[in-house]
């Protein structure tokens, strides 16, 4: 992979001294009201996951893993308790700051992609690096990089729609590598897929990890847990195993 490039207007966040723990989230507490009742979704949970490890979230849907994702991305923030990745304490960040950092240092695999279907394989991997004004000058470049490491290189000018499911996924995967960030987060991301390609971005995220990256994955399926070094699974927003 290319090696990345210096970025200068990462946004100023409180931050904690590195070590080998890559996110920690303490007595996280998420609630949602509404006019007539309130809905607890994660309760006071408290987790630590190391550098470069690979964790599967199991859970049977409403049970509070794609909320736990959403917090450990700043695309929510919780009603209390701290979140910590990579060195920032996300859960102190306005939803400017959390955006700006997300995009330069968490990569997010969606369930359905999430491509922008006007633009080409290419394009859509090039996307990140517009936004976060990363790799001048060598963003085509590197996003055929990308691509070719997906095993779609052949693809590259060709738009979503003329993808099959699984080399949608490949490209989405591409395009949340395309800032190089040290942090993958995936919600169900075979979810769309059949048992031998869904088998293929099994092998795919196991090329991350050993790459050195650090991989949260959110999945029903069970090929995902046999191949994450750890897994846990939550219920009523509670985690009540960890293995």
């Amino acid at each position: 992979m290319i090696s990345r490039q210096v970025v200068t207007n990462q946004p100023n966040i409180n931050t904690i001294r590195q070590s080998s723990t890559m996110i920690e989230l303490k007595d996280v507490e998420k609630k949602y009201r509404n006019d007539t009742s309130e809905h607890l979704a994660l309760d006071k949970i408290s987790i630590s996951i190391d550098r470069g490890e690979y964790l599967a979230v199991l859970g049977k849907s409403g049970s509070g893993k794609s909320t736990l994702i959403n917090m450990i991305t700043g695309i929510d923030r919780p009603s209390s308790g701290e979140i910590y990745v990579d060195g920032a304490a996300v859960h102190k960040l306005t939803e400017r700051q959390a955006a700006a950092w997300r995009g330069h240092n968490v990569g997010i695999v969606f369930q359905f992609f999430q491509l922008i279907p006007t633009l080409t394989a290419i394009e859509n991997i090039m996307l990140p690096m517009d936004f976060c004004n990363t790799f001048r000058g060598k963003r085509k470049e590197r996003a055929a990089s990308l691509l070719d490491m997906v095993g779609l290189a052949r693809c590259a000018d060709r738009l979503p729609t003329a993808l099959s499911g699984g080399e949608r996924q490949r490209a989405a995967i591409a395009r949340a590598l395309a800032n190089d960030p040290s942090l993958i987060v995936a919600d169900e991301p075979t979810g769309n897929l059949d048992s031998r390609t869904s088998a293929s971005i099994c092998s795919l995220f196991d090329d991350l990890r050993a790459e050195g990256k650090t991989l949260v994955v959110v999945s029903h399926d069970e090929n995902i847990a046999r191949h994450s070094s750890r897994s846990v699974t939550i219920a009523d927003g509670r985690i009540v195993r960890d293995h």
